[in-house]
């Protein structure tokens, strides 16, 4: 029997970073999800595709293939046979995603992914409605949390450490945005599963919320047995 981890909530609370550190110390699968919305939004980026429109979006879908690969242990993202992983965590990427996620063209194409690795491995995934929608029986349900604000700041960190030099309030700004985008949207919105752990890491350091975060996993996992 395989298990299943899903880890939701908004941007910058932490899920991806503690996802595929847990899943390289418990031995599961790690799947971005958010990575395969940003690799689909590269593209559309790239072929200059008007995120605002959907039919454009239903028809641009239709050229994209995106998988996943383990090099050395790190997984990378492949576009059309192109190594995008580098390109992911911009904020244009990043806007672009949040903009098209929300058309069923999108979601379908790569749900159905997800969902067919689930099946064949122990998984952890992290995105905005794993919990909800792409693995609704998944065993363990995380909802991860964190202040508008401690977001904004380690999303400042982030690029900074990648020499670029962001303005607070831009991004705080983008992450209000972009959680009312995520969670009023028509199609599957960000929401807490009804049997999903709220976790908030806004007074965490990243140790805290891995240890955190794994002691519930076990705790659950444990009721299993």
């Amino acid at each position: 029997m395989s298990y299943s981890v899903a880890i939701d909530g908004p941007a910058g609370a932490g899920k991806s970073t503690i996802a595929k550190l847990l899943a390289k110390k418990m031995g599961y699968i790690y799947v971005d999800t958010g990575a395969m919305y940003r690799a689909m939004a590269v593209y559309f980026v790239q072929n200059n595709v008007n995120p605002d429109d959907e039919r454009e979006i239903n028809a641009a879908v239709t050229g994209v293939n995106i998988t996943i690969e383990y090099m050395d242990g790190v997984q990378q993202v492949i576009l059309n046979g192109d190594n995008v992983t580098g390109m992911l965590r911009t904020e244009e990427i990043g806007s672009m995603a949040s903009k098209t996620s929300k058309y069923a063209a999108v979601r379908r194409k790569l749900v159905e992914l997800q969902r067919e690795l689930a099946k064949k491995t122990d998984v952890i995934m992290d995105g905005r409605d794993i919990g909800t929608n792409v693995l609704p029986h998944a065993q363990i349900k995380i909802f991860m949390v964190a202040t508008p604000e401690c977001r904004a700041m380690r999303r400042v960190k982030e690029f900074q450490e990648k020499g670029e030099n962001p303005v607070y309030e831009s991004i705080l700004q983008e992450i209000k945005d972009r959680d009312y985008r995520d969670s009023h949207r028509a199609l599957n919105p960000m929401v807490k599963a009804e049997d999903a752990i709220e976790l908030d890491t806004s007074n965490m350091n990243l140790e805290q919320g891995i240890e955190a975060t794994t002691n519930l996993i076990k705790d659950k996992l444990e009721e299993l047995k």
